[in-house]
């Protein structure tokens, strides 16, 4: 099953190229979650056999995961405040609770956001309290695309070294999410311990 989806994926990638590549990523990252596992890996392949560019993989797959992001935000801003203030009360959350969102993001919602793009089953989500708490986009665009671009080059070049063997590459993949788990668990200590120095000195 896994090889027949990577084989359609890889013939997708083929006939649209890059622009395949950045609409498929914007649906993962937004109100469609496509996994990305099966989208930059067999694009990465394509790179190793000279039919696509693996710069510009990235490039796409980044930016595909930004507009998606980008798109959660608006959706969160413009629905999830006036939703939560009306019918809030139907589902626990008080406007003391949006309050602590907004309070949380202005501090920590860079972190937060590079973090959460590195975890599967949150990176298609965090933009949506990141909208509800108004984040500084700025800031917001900056901390995706870094987290969107370390997981879309990882992908890429996975998908590039033995994006040919199957097996490998699901063992890869497997490995891939527990690294980036690792990760964002070594992030967030480092984060931890250098906020609270900083809390301190102030």
């Amino acid at each position: 099953m896994l090889h027949q989806v990577v084989m359609w994926i890889v013939k997708t990638m083929g006939s649209l190229g890059y622009p395949g590549i950045l609409v498929l990523m914007f649906l993962e990252s937004s109100f469609f979650p496509f996994p990305s596992e099966v989208v930059i890996p067999p694009a990465g392949y394509l790179a190793s056999k000279g039919e696509m560019n693996i710069l510009l993989v990235i490039l796409c797959g980044t930016l595909g995961s930004l507009l998606g992001a980008l798109f959660n935000y608006w959706i969160s801003l413009a629905l999830g405040r006036p939703f939560f203030q009306r019918y809030g009360k139907y589902f626990l959350v008080s406007d003391k609770t949006l309050s602590r969102v907004d309070l949380f993001f202005d501090r920590h919602g860079h972190i937060s956001t590079l973090i959460g793009r590195l975890l599967p089953g949150i990176r298609q989500y965090i933009s949506l309290p990141a909208g509800m708490a108004r984040m500084n986009i700025p800031l917001f665009i900056l901390f995706t695309s870094l987290g969107a671009g370390l997981w879309v080059m990882v992908l890429a070049l996975v998908g590039y070294l033995v994006g040919h063997n199957q097996e490998l590459l699901k063992l890869y993949l497997n490995k891939t999410v527990w690294a980036m788990v690792i990760l964002s668990i070594l992030l967030a200590l480092v984060y931890l311990v250098w906020h609270r120095k900083r809390s301190k000195k102030a």
